[in-house]
């Protein structure tokens, strides 16, 4: 099954694709989904879209039966996670704390970089002075 959605909620029209296999998508996981994607587009507004595929493997251990993987599409390389679990809330959880690590990681080397450039430039004012 695979629905491309576009949410009107969203302020900046960020389109999310949701594929499962082996699983029934319920309107619970649907709107647990939407909660979880709007708070990274809070942490990146550029994200164009976010493609979440769901899978359920009965032939696993219990406890790895439930498998997110989610690929954000941004400016630059896109960000990939993927986690298994018991339980398909916690999967999700799981997968979107670690894009937002990922995020996190992305924007403090971006801050990092400009502020190593700024501090160059104060640096070689301070000593022209001396």
């Amino acid at each position: 099954m695979l629905d491309f959605l576009h949410f009107p909620s969203q302020s900046t029209g960020m389109k999310l694709i949701l594929t499962t296999h082996n699983l029934t998508l319920t309107q619970a996981i649907e709107n647990h989904i939407l909660s979880r994607i709007d708070k990274l587009e809070h942490f990146d507004r550029f994200a164009i879209n976010a493609r979440v595929t769901l899978d359920h493997d009965s032939t696993k251990a219990v406890n790895r039966q439930f498998k997110c993987s989610m690929r954000l599409a941004v400016p630059g390389p896109d960000l990939f996670a993927e986690d298994s679990e018991g339980d398909m809330y916690a999967a999700i959880d799981l997968v979107t704390k670690k894009i937002e690590q990922q995020i996190r990681k992305r924007q403090s080397k971006h801050k990092a970089r400009k502020h190593t450039v700024a501090s160059r430039t104060k640096r070689s004012r301070q000593e022209a002075e001396i």
